[in-house]
């Protein structure tokens, strides 16, 4: 095993760790604290049941079960998608939003932002681990709407390739679940 798996694996228990601490603080599971954080940080293509399934790799059940926990503890609120019939997207609400400050996410925004120069390097070392990864085991790549292939930037903001739909500059830092890397 080299050094860089045996950190890495190190880093992935503090960081379950931590979640456990921060699921644990608001009587909720694991599951629950990293959806809230998945929701945080999704675009209005990824902020939806079928999208958090293909994100963590769980079933609709699943994701089915965690969302109403959610939503009976005033985490997460319902909005009907105006062009699609069945479709929702999930919103964050303050007590949602709630959870997730000082939680293992800003933790680990803290130790990068002390070392600024470290990030842009890791960033790339660790997109490409991820992406490498998600290849072999066959998973859905998700990435930021910017960095994608579909991504073309206009004066208001960027328009997706692939729907033809206008995105607003926040949507574009947000995770995508059509992501595809940039050529």
């Amino acid at each position: 095993m080299s050094a860089a798996s045996v950190l890495l694996e190190r880093i992935a228990a503090m960081i379950q760790q931590s979640v456990r601490d921060d699921a644990a603080r608001f009587g909720l599971l694991p599951m629950h604290v990293q959806v809230l954080a998945y929701l945080a940080r999704a675009n209005r293509y990824s902020d939806m049941p079928i999208a958090i399934a293909e994100y963590f790799g769980v079933t609709r059940g699943t994701v089915s079960q965690t969302l109403g926990v959610l939503e009976r503890k005033g985490y997460v609120s319902k909005t009907a998608d105006a062009h699609h019939g069945k479709r929702v997207h999930l919103n964050l609400t303050g007590a949602g939003e709630a959870v997730l400050t000082d939680s293992w996410v800003s933790r680990i925004d803290q130790v990068l932002a002390a070392q600024p120069e470290l990030t842009q390097p890791l960033e790339i070392t660790l997109r490409a681990l991820l992406t490498g990864l998600q290849y072999l085991n066959g998973q859905q790549a998700f990435g930021v709407c910017r960095e994608c292939s579909h991504f073309h930037k206009t004066r208001k903001g960027g328009q997706c390739g692939l729907t033809g739909e206008a995105l607003d500059p926040p949507q574009t830092l947000r995770l995508c679940r059509e992501w595809s890397a940039a050529a």
